[in-house]
């Protein structure tokens, strides 16, 4: 499959569903709190997209993956399924949400705290969040996907945490995974040049031990293999002719700063 550029009718499609993905995660925000489980987080977002938002859960039967949203709790890297796991004091969580509307995908991860997680995870959070500004504050015409690779795996590795290498970053639109492939390590000057009307997620999941993972018996929820903490951010961007647009910020955030975290 090649890379697809968006036209401007489509970038318009793009930015409406980039915008309900982000008031799933804000509409979401409030419970998520000790005590609730992670299925019932499902529950909540999947009635909010489909009767609230009038959209489609990608997630919900993509290659079998059984619920809306995809809950990544702790040592889980990505793609938790959500059940029955109860969420308590210091845990952190990433939710991961994609909606379909008019035929359009808008993709976007946060983290969570609940209650007071330990300083570890309150900094793995934080440089994983800074490791995908940095990326994503790179994209514009002509920069190589290897320099953008580069300098996620820079900044985590910096703050002596690794960054997952198995799973990364991918186009976008009317497919939920496109091409480019977008990695979140890399080399400078490698891998392909971006061009305007490309869109694509830089979602870097950055470990607080080494970057081993294991994909466990369900199929889809990877785990880091030394049972360290894991988080990721997400945000669908888009190519501009002089940089990039950021299609998944709620209109009341900013990619200068970490949403607020509960």
């Amino acid at each position: 499959m090649s890379v697809t550029l968006k036209s401007p009718a489509e970038i318009d499609k793009m930015r409406i569903a980039g915008r309900l993905a982000a008031l799933v995660l804000q509409m979401i925000r409030p419970h998520v709190r000790a005590g609730i489980t992670t299925g019932e987080l499902d529950r909540i977002c999947h009635d909010f997209i489909v009767n609230e938002l009038d959209a489609i859960p990608a997630p919900l039967n993509y290659r079998g993956f059984p619920k809306s949203i995809c809950t990544s709790l702790n040592h889980q890297v990505c793609h938790g399924i959500p059940g029955d796991k109860t969420l308590k004091n210091g845990d952190i969580l990433n939710i991961d949400i994609t909606v379909i509307k008019d035929g359009f995908h808008g993709d976007t991860s946060r983290m969570f705290m609940i209650g007071e997680p330990s300083v570890q995870a309150k900094r793995v959070i934080k440089v994983c969040y800074e490791s995908m500004r940095i990326g994503i504050e790179m994209v514009k015409p002509g920069v190589r996907l290897g320099d953008i690779g580069h300098a996620i795996q820079k900044h985590a590795e910096a703050a002596n945490f690794s960054v997952v290498r198995e799973y990364c970053g991918h186009g976008i639109g009317r497919e939920f995974h496109e091409e480019p492939q977008v990695l979140h390590y890399g080399t400078p000057g490698t891998g392909m040049e971006l061009v305007p009307g490309m869109t694509f997620t830089i979602e870097p999941m950055v470990n607080a031990g080494k970057r081993d993972t294991k994909l466990l018996p369900d199929g889809w929820t990877v785990v880091t293999k030394d049972h360290s903490l894991s988080a990721q951010w997400e945000h669908t961007v888009l190519v501009t002719e002089t940089g990039f647009e950021v299609l998944t910020l709620a209109p009341d955030e900013s990619l200068e700063h970490m949403p607020l975290l509960p």
